[in-house]
């Protein structure tokens, strides 16, 4: 039964295979169960490729086993369209083609068991790459948001300088009068005299304008802070709307890349250990002597092709000789005088019609 099964995934003849020996019947088995297990390997393989694009087990698992079909049905219509010939080299140039399908085949099996082989390393890698685009990410958005912060930064000193000039000035107005009712400087009179009273009311009016000032530039630098927080809050509220992508740049392509950036060798192995097993069932064929099956298909292939030109050749004839029979046949009618004589009445006959109906439409017009 479970032969059966095999040499049926091989592709070979069950008919052509009955009347041979059990050695043939056991390549042939040998060589469909390689087939079988590749495709169930592109099954596995494909159904994980998919679950990191779909994370969904049952439509990874569903896709991944159509995968496998097409996979195994590939590479039974390579073995089996693979023919014994008497040159080696004829056969490798009729395999060269299947070869290079097969390689491909390989390269598409291997690469997403490579991922999950090196699902860690792959994982760090990842890791680096996000938390690296997590920085730039913070630092272009910076670009967007920084200038309108300076800006306003820059704003808020001017006019915390302004009141702090302002005070400097009424300070030093203070200090004048006060000097002038010690008489430390001025008129250096002691009391408080006129030029005191002058110097004292200087000093009011200025305190006065700084109290106004103070007042003004505190409520702008006060709105300024507001605006700055604000564009902070914008500024956060956009880093953690974008961080999800950043967290979510763990797809396919993603992996493959990262897969591509760890070192070379081990995955050019696992490739070349699914080469082997994808190319083993066209080795085996090539390097394989002509068996009994091969002679009776062979034979039998010979044998349609016989029939096949017979039956041409045959037609050809047929063709001719009819062709030949029907020109005797009606050269002979040509040349009698009741065929013509009927012809020339029945031609006579239709010019008659016509010459009536062209008579009838042209008096109609009139």
């Amino acid at each position: 039964m479970l032969q059966r099964f095999f040499i049926f995934c091989s592709g070979a003849d069950t008919d052509i295979l009955k009347d041979c020996s059990a050695g043939e019947n056991t390549k042939y088995a040998g060589i469909g169960a390689t087939v079988f297990f590749t495709a169930v390997m592109a099954a596995i393989a494909g159904s994980f490729a998919l679950y990191t694009v779909f994370d969904s087990v049952f439509t990874a698992i569903f896709f991944g086993l159509i995968w496998g079909l097409l996979i195994f049905n590939l590479d039974r219509f390579i073995v089996s369209t693979i023919k014994k010939r008497d040159n080696f080299f004829d056969e490798l140039i009729q395999a060269s083609p299947r070869i290079i399908l097969a390689l491909i085949i390989a390269i598409v099996i291997s690469k997403p068991l490579e991922m999950k082989i090196f699902e860690k390393e792959i994982n760090q890698v990842l890791l680096t790459e996000k938390n690296q685009m997590t920085l730039d990410n913070k630092d272009q958005l910076a670009l967007q948001f920084t200038p309108n912060i300076d800006a306003k930064t820059s704003e808020i000193l001017s006019l915390k300088e302004e009141i702090a000039k302002k005070e400097i000035a009424v300070n030093g107005l203070y200090d004048i009068y006060i000097s002038e009712a010690e008489g430390t400087s001025g008129t250096n009179k002691l009391g408080k005299g006129p030029v005191y009273a002058e110097k004292r009311q200087k000093h009011d009016a200025a305190l006065a304008d700084f109290k106004i000032l103070k007042e003004v530039n505190e409520a702008k630098i006060s709105e300024a802070e507001k605006e700055i927080a604000q564009i902070k809050t914008d500024y956060e509220t956009q880093v953690a709307s974008t961080q999800p992508i950043i967290n979510g740049f763990d797809g396919l392509m993603a992996r493959i890349n990262a897969l591509n950036k760890l070192p070379w060798l081990p995955s050019f192995f696992i490739f070349l250990l699914f080469l082997a097993i994808e190319t083993s069932p066209i080795i085996a064929k090539l390097l394989s002597p002509k068996g009994a099956y091969d002679y009776k298909l062979a034979e039998q292939e010979g044998t349609v092709q016989s029939w096949v030109a017979q039956q041409k050749a045959q037609r050809d004839i047929l063709k001719t000789t009819d062709i030949e029979v029907n020109n005797r046949v009606y050269g002979d009618i040509a040349e009698e005088q009741a065929i013509y004589d009927y012809k020339r009445k029945i031609a006579r006959k239709l010019m008659e019609e016509q010459a009536d109906a062209f008579y009838k439409k042209q008096k109609s017009m009139l």
